[in-house]
Order: structure tokens, then C-alpha cells, then sequence
């Protein structure tokens, strides 16, 4: 007689699948859907008691702090030994803080919170967990890859500074004014501001500043409707300057931007669809495949790679147990399709590439992909090792 299937292993995204960010939300269940599959399709996770399934259930945060606290309870509650989300820094604080309680309290019911794309750099610094792991480069990470493109801009004088009124736009207009400072002290700041986070409908006020200000570029963290908002806003009332952006590259920006991008919009990411070499272009062929229609076109390299660190501490670890999977996760490193990231584990901050690209037409040179079927893509301008994007830390784990 056959033996009884194992439980499945409980993973718990929990995200804005409603809200002003509702479509980033939906663009991370796909990746990691994908991604879960493809472990299941392996069949799953060993363990000491055979090998388990992993399952992936969604949990409705609506972007909010409380919504996100609330759903964690009951996520842990149905079983989930593992928490996703990323798509808001101050969620994610909030989730790490709840975490650590969490796991004090009920020893026996401990969890491990995986962050794909939430990057407020104190997440792994003074907030930094021995139950956190970010996958993601964090926001001075990100603007020092862009800053290696901008400083050698010789035309560029002046820059606006818009970003979002929570804990990520501000790190990222700080890290901006920082890095500013240190690399091109000759690019005056002509306008720095913070909007609302994803409730400004019209930014007309806003672009019609940016282009009074004579700004010859604006840098911006903004995400989802704050961004493609802005860049129409901006082409509307005939800015002509360059936007160096964290997530310019999809979302339906590169479509509300048009041909006004051309050359001009900038972004930086983890993997860009028209990076070079068999292995990519291989890896996002697979994706089109399983999400062929243009909207749900939004892959992120990095969600595979912390699916598959996942798999690889729990099969390493021969169980779920939280601080048996942490310790593995700790010395983890990830081959997948070319791309290769490592676990550093003094503060959890996953280390990997970083690419930068511009906006560029498709069909042009190297730019064979587009982007959500808009006819633009992003030509890979800049190439980052992992050794030359890491920073330094002033995590002090406290160790379980």
C-alpha cells in the first residue's frame, strides 16, 4: 500500500492584492507561483520524513501595516512556517518586529519572514533579524549602481528629488543627496520633494515643478501608479530630462512614458529580460511560456533565487524547523540560469549582481525583449558584480 502523502510545507505571501498597488501585488503571486512549481515539479522539499510539497498561500495585506499584522496571525494560525512579502518597507518593519515577538513567545511555533523587494537599507541594519532574509539589494545598493551611470553624464547640471512619503522614498532621497554629494558635488539639487504614498492622482503640480526647476534629470524611487502617473504627467507638460529610476523598467511604465523615454529613463534591478547570455534569455523564454499574455509580463530573478535558497536550506536542513532552516539559509548559494547570489550572514542581506538599463525601442541593439508588449524594452548599460555592489553593515544579530 502506498504511503499517505506528507503535509505540504505552508508558505504565506502576504501582499497588497488590493490597493493602489494591487498589480505589483498580483506580479509577485505569478514569480512565485512559478517558482513553487517549479520545486513541486521536483518533488518538493526533503525532509527527515520524506519529501514534502511546498504550498504557497495569499493573504490580502491592502498595503497596510495593520491588514498585514492581522493576516499574519491568521496565516500562522493555518499552518505557515514561512513568510513572504516586500512591497512596502514599512510593512515589512512591522512583519519583522511582529516576527521576533512572535517567535519569543511561541517557540513551537516559530517562523522565518523571506523579503523579496522591500528596501529600506535599516531592515538589515539596525533592524536587522536572525528571522529576516532580504533578497533584494537594498535602496543604497540600487542608487550606487545608478550612481555609477549618472556620474559619468557629463551634460547632466541639475536633479529634482521626488519620492514617496514613507520609509523607502525617504532613505532613497537621502541616499541620493548623499551619494550626490560624494560622487558629483558639481550636479546641483534644484527641488527635492515627498508626495503621498500611491493616493496622488494627478501629478501635474508636481512635473510642472520638476520642469520649472530646470532639472536635467529627476531620481526616484517611485513605484506602481506614483511613477507611471508621474512620467505621464511629466511628458504631458514637456519635460525633456532623464529619469534615473528603481522601477522604471515595467509596471506600465515604459508604456505611459512612450517615446519621450527613449535614452532617457534609466533603472537599475537585480535582472533585466535583455541581459546577456544563453542562460537568461533561456530563463525568460520559460516565463512567457507559463504567463504568455503582455500584462503579465513582470519577472523578477531575484523571487527565484529565494525560492530556491528556501528549497535548498530546508533540504539541507532536513526539516522546516525556523532556526534549522535559518542556520542553512545563512550559508546558502544559489546557480540558477546564470545568475548566482549568496546569503551573507552577518545581517541577512542577500548578495547578487546588479544591472543597469536604459530605455530603448525593440529590435534596436540589444534589445531583443520588450516590455508588457509596449514595444520598449531596457538595453543593459552597466553591469555590477556582487563583490562591487555590496556595502557594509551595522547589523548586530542577536542569535537564536
Amino acid at each position: 500500500m502506498a504511503q499517505p502523502a506528507l503535509a505540504p510545507v505552508k508558505i504565506a505571501m502576504i501582499e497588497g492584492l488590493s490597493g493602489g498597488n494591487a498589480n505589483g501585488g498580483e506580479a509577485v503571486f505569478r514569480n512565485l507561483v512559478w517558482a513553487v512549481e517549479r520545486v513541486n515539479q521536483r518533488g518538493g522539499v526533503r525532509t527527515a520524513e520524506g519529501m514534502r510539497l511546498l504550498q504557497l498561500d495569499r493573504y490580502d495585506s491592502k498595503g497596510q501595516i495593520e491588514e498585514a499584522l492581522s493576516t499574519m496571525r491568521s496565516a500562522i494560525d493555518d499552518g505557515a512556517q514561512f513568510i513572504f512579502q516586500g512591497n512596502s518597507s514599512a510593512v515589512a518593519a512591522a512583519l519583522i518586529e511582529a516576527v521576533n515577538k512572535h517567535n519569543e513567545r511561541e517557540p513551537r511555533r516559530r517562523v522565518l519572514f523571506l523579503n523579496y523587494s522591500a528596501v529600506d537599507p535599516i531592515l538589515t541594519n539596525e533592524k536587522c533579524s536572525f528571522w529576516h532574509f532580504r533578497f533584494d539589494a537594498h535602496a543604497d545598493m540600487r542608487m550606487a549602481a545608478l550612481m555609477s551611470v549618472l556620474r559619468q553624464d557629463a551634460q547632466l547640471k541639475s536633479v529634482y528629488l521626488l519620492g514617496q512619503d514613507y520609509s523607502f522614498g525617504q532613505a532613497v532621497l537621502r541616499e541620493a543627496r548623499r551619494q550626490l554629494g560624494a560622487q558629483r558635488p558639481d550636479v546641483q539639487i534644484v527641488g527635492e520633494e515627498l508626495h503621498p504614498l500611491l493616493r496622488v492622482k494627478d501629478f501635474a503640480p508636481y512635473a510642472t515643478k520638476i520642469k520649472a526647476s530646470g532639472a536635467g534629470a529627476v531620481i526616484t524611487g517611485n513605484f506602481s501608479n506614483d511613477l507611471t502617473l508621474l512620467v505621464k504627467a511629466a511628458r504631458e507638460v514637456g519635460f525633456d530630462g532623464k529619469f534615473y529610476t528603481f522601477y522604471g523598467n515595467a509596471l506600465g511604465a515604459p508604456a505611459a512614458i512612450g517615446e519621450a523615454g527613449l535614452g532617457k529613463v534609466i533603472a537599475v534591478a537585480d535582472w533585466l529580460p535583455n541581459a546577456p547570455g544563453a542562460q537568461s534569455e533561456a530563463f525568460y523564454d520559460s516565463f512567457r511560456k507559463r504567463y504568455p499574455k503582455p500584462a503579465d509580463d513582470y519577472v523578477h530573478m531575484r523571487m527565484q533565487l529565494m525560492v530556491e535558497a528556501l528549497a535548498q536550506a530546508i533540504d539541507a536542513a532536513r526539516s522546516t524547523d525556523a532556526i534549522a532552516v535559518a542556520n542553512a539559509l545563512e550559508r546558502v548559494t544559489v546557480n540558477f540560469h546564470g545568475q548566482t547570489g549568496t546569503m551573507r550572514a552577518v545581517d541577512h542581506q542577500f548578495q547578487q549582481p546588479l544591472v543597469v538599463g536604459v530605455m530603448d525601442r525593440v529590435g534596436t541593439p540589444g534589445v531583443k525583449f520588450d516590455v508588457e508588449g509596449s514595444g520598449y524594452g531596457f538595453r543593459v548599460i552597466r553591469s555590477i558584480p556582487a563583490a562591487q555592489a555590496e556595502m557594509p553593515s551595522t547589523c548586530k544579530m542577536v542569535r537564536s
